[in-house]
């Protein structure tokens, strides 16, 4: 068993969540969360306020499941990051479970 980490911009969210059913991960679990990307001269470049860093609505998935699910997953998720038209790909890691009850 491993735990997966999916981020994603808000506006993936059902993208993502399809991608997991697709992946036959059926158990997961989401949370919102704030993205920040720390690009100092942009921020202040397009930020009346420049020591203001604005965030970005993101989500995060997690998942306690089988390691041949998750490559599914991974495969789904480079296939959907190639058809982007944005800089904001869907991005997962996945960590190993040393102990579980």
């Amino acid at each position: 068993m491993k735990l997966v980490l999916v981020t994603a911009v808000e506006e993936f969210n059902k993208d993502v969540i399809k991608l997991f059913k697709k992946a036959g991960i059926e158990n997961f679990s989401e949370s919102e969360i704030d993205g920040y990307k720390n690009n100092t001269a942009l921020l202040m470049s397009s930020n009346w306020f420049g020591a203001e860093k604005s965030s970005n609505e993101s989500i995060m998935f997690f998942s306690f499941t089988e390691e041949n699910l998750i490559d599914t997953l991974f495969t789904l998720i480079k296939e959907f990051n190639l058809s982007l038209e944005t800089n904001n790909p869907i991005r997962a890691v996945v960590i190993p479970i040393e102990k579980s009850i």
